[in-house]
């Protein structure tokens, strides 16, 4: 019983390539499949349609609206010039000096 057990086990091992070669067809990822189609936009792109978001403050909290699904709490320092940048959603912030 064990031996014909194992016997099956081997024999399905050997039909299924792990290599990720499908007969002589390439195996591509999900995320190279969805970027293959021109008509959707990479989530780098669509992250920097959203314009930079003016805040007062010199430092800024970036979080996501439920904190147990998004990234941690990320402090931003606002004294630079150009934008700063959340290192984990991408979101772009710079300092309103409107007062």
């Amino acid at each position: 019983m064990a031996s014909q057990l194992m016997k099956t086990l081997t024999g399905s091992s050997n039909s299924r390539s792990l290599s990720g070669i499908v007969g002589s067809e390439v195996t591509i990822s999900h995320t190279q499949k969805w970027m293959q189609d021109p008509s959707k936009k990479s989530p780098m792109d669509l992250i920097n349609e959203v314009p930079p978001i003016k805040v007062h403050d010199r430092i800024v909290a970036c979080e996501d609206d439920n904190p147990a699904l998004g990234h941690p709490i990320e402090f931003i320092c606002l004294d630079k010039a150009e934008p700063a940048v959340c290192k984990y959603c991408g979101l772009r912030y710079e300092q309103d000096h409107h007062h």
